[in-house]
């Protein structure tokens, strides 16, 4: 309560917005002290304590440590002005990088919604006119929920034109290396078939983490579906060569790829 003397903590911490604990703290350093005693012995304070005590919230708000605040309080009016703008300087730079930290989820949860934050119209030009953008959704929908989806999406999120244009490129030229590789009549398990599926292996490492095991699924993935479709028009057996091979690379890197799965 408020007496003639003075205002108790009570009082001070509900016309401030502050907590007693925040008063009792700032006491104890020597923040904001109460002036005066009551007749009983408790401690007060003053109009002009109360005034010391609502400064300090409001830079206490503004994020300035206490210690500051304390230097600021006691400094010349110029000094105390520089210190003043010093912070709101900070504020200003801490606002900005709240803003880009917002940018970069709002990308991250559209990648996540869409997978590719490109147009369709991008994708064709950038993936050509063989490329159907619904591909991507139905990925989506398939695997939407892992682990491997998010890891595409926060992966890609980032990614310019000219970047996924690049990842493109690469991608075009190794297949093109594996299709010529099958079609020469290169063995499967040979040295050169591996060294190609390990290309590919770590080539996926820009969409997912994909251990030797995961690749071996994915190579099942190929040999049968679309994905299948995709590589035998490049080459006649391309589909189940290229499974093979990443078989035979996964045993060479000590996975069985009898037992291996997507997990």
């Amino acid at each position: 309560m408020a007496t003639q003397d003075g205002l108790t903590v009570g009082v001070v911490a509900a016309r401030a917005g502050v907590t007693v604990r925040a008063l009792h703290h700032w006491d104890r350093i020597g923040l904001v002290s109460p002036s005066r005693r009551s007749s009983g012995g408790y401690r007060l304070y003053t109009a002009e304590d109360l005034t010391r005590v609502v400064r300090v919230a409001a830079y206490r708000e503004l994020g300035m440590p206490l210690e500051e605040i304390d230097r600021l309080l006691a400094a010349p009016t110029e000094d105390g002005t520089e210190s003043l703008r010093e912070q709101r300087d900070r504020l200003r730079s801490r606002a900005e990088a709240l803003h880009r930290a917002a940018d970069r989820l709002d990308r991250l949860v559209r990648a996540r919604d869409r997978g590719i934050l490109l147009s369709e119209q991008e994708q064709r030009e950038l993936f050509g006119d063989d490329w159907d953008p619904a591909g991507v959704e139905r990925a989506r929908q398939t695997w939407g929920q892992s682990e491997q989806w998010a890891q595409y999406a926060e992966r890609g999120a980032e990614r310019t034109p000219a970047q996924w244009q690049e990842l493109a490129r690469q991608a075009e030229a190794l297949h093109t290396e594996l299709a010529e590789a099958c079609r020469t009549g290169v063995s499967p398990e040979s040295a050169e078939a591996m060294a190609l599926a390990e290309r590919h292996r770590v080539s996926m490492e820009a969409y997912f983490d994909c251990p030797h095991h995961r690749h071996v699924a994915l190579g099942r993935m190929y040999a049968c579906g679309e994905w299948a479709e995709y590589f035998d028009a490049r080459e006649p057996g391309l589909s189940g060569w290229l499974a093979q091979a990443v078989e035979a690379n996964a045993a060479a890197h000590g996975v069985d790829p009898a037992t291996a799965t997507w997990d």
